[in-house]
């Protein structure tokens, strides 16, 4: 890692202490658009699968902030099934609970020592936590608030993301180098070692739920065979481009931030061929990326500090500048018609309206 993206990443981990309370303006400034951009490597490529027909309106998209208690640093968020939004304050050890519609936010507290990191709701409705403080995956009944804590046996994997599959099991990333699996009705979990070491990170599923992830340290990302449990490693066309998240779009092609190359990629599972692209700008620094329902791919940019937005149909990147330095945001997530991030750098919740 270079000096300037180690300096980055010091700057982006600590907490600017915003006002508090709600911020319901729109904060959409000035986007920019770049012309398509090459291929990074001279590797064999795929073309993209069923791109949409016509692209999104570049010009409906708008960015909302919402603080959120001073100190909590919102890591990951996951949009709950009635409207509102769950999101993990790391440094705070809760699970909080944001109502977009009033700006208010409550908060469950999660255990002692907790430091949680991703978020995501299951099958059943609830949120579910991966808790590095822990070393536990956490549910908490969206209704009653109950707290249910599943210790991982052995050593701390250093808990990042998770993801269901089409089973209903939630697998799990350790960045020590470790990944795997937790049956919510058995209370069963198993640790796996991945394939090489150290780095499992951003993890999703794709629409008939097979499992990807990425390793952010080993600059792969992995198939995971469901029955087996065997992580498979499949390697970008750039060498050391640090995938760090993934996510699948409609047509199961997994989508990559590479944090060190600054790139965004994607895999075609049906070809098993890739394609990236360099994100405009003197020094990108994709962290997440996420895939909307219009199969518009959105990255959260640590060098630029804005968000970014990706046609693939275009090839076209549009970049949103966020009004203040440090937004940081870690994580997106979304439902039709909205992307939502986590401004870990700011003690805000984003949401990106796509329409």
């Amino acid at each position: 890692m270079t000096l300037t993206r180690l300096l980055a990443l010091f700057v982006a981990v600590g907490v600017a202490c915003g006002p508090s309370g709600p911020d319901l303006s729109s904060a959409s400034r000035s986007p920019v658009t770049t012309a398509p951009s090459p291929s990074a490597t001279g590797a064999a490529t795929a073309a993209l699968t069923s791109a949409p027909s016509a692209t999104p309106d570049v010009a409906a998209v708008k960015l909302v902030e919402f603080p959120v208690g001073r100190g909590q640093g919102p890591h990951d968020v996951a949009p709950a099934p009635d409207g509102g939004v769950w999101y993990t304050a790391q440094r705070t050890g809760e699970l909080g609970y944001l109502d977009p519609k009033t700006g208010a936010t409550r908060m469950v507290k999660l255990g002692s020592g907790s430091a949680p990191h991703g978020v995501i709701v299951g099958p059943d409705g609830a949120p579910w936590v991966t808790d590095g403080g822990q070393n536990a995956i956490v549910r908490v009944d969206p209704v009653s608030k109950e707290v249910k804590v599943f210790k991982l046996p052995g050593p701390n994997v250093n808990l990042n993301t998770a993801a269901f599959d089409r089973f209903g099991i939630l697998w799990f990333t350790g960045q020590s180098g470790y990944f795997g699996h937790l049956d919510p009705k058995t209370g069963v979990l198993k640790v796996l070692q991945s394939p090489r070491g150290a780095g499992p990170y951003g993890i999703t599923a794709t629409p008939d739920g097979a499992i990807f992830y990425a390793s952010l340290a080993s600059s792969h990302i992995a198939s995971v065979d469901l029955k087996e449990d065997v992580a498979t490693p499949i390697d970008p066309p750039t060498r050391g481009q640090g995938a760090r998240r993934v996510w699948s779009d409609s047509k199961a092609q997994i989508w990559v931030s590479e944090w060190n190359a600054g790139q965004v990629g994607v895999y075609s599972t049906d070809s098993r061929l890739w394609k990236e692209w360099k994100i405009p700008g003197a020094n990108p620094m994709p962290y997440a990326v996420y895939v909307d329902d219009q199969d518009i791919v959105w990255l959260t940019d640590f060098g630029a500090n804005a968000i970014v937005r990706f046609d693939p149909r275009t090839e076209k990147f549009t970049s949103y500048a966020h009004a203040q330095a440090n937004a940081a945001v870690r994580q997106l997530l979304g439902r039709p018609g909205e992307v939502w991030g986590a401004m870990s750098g700011q003690d805000k919740l984003l949401l990106i309206r796509t329409r």
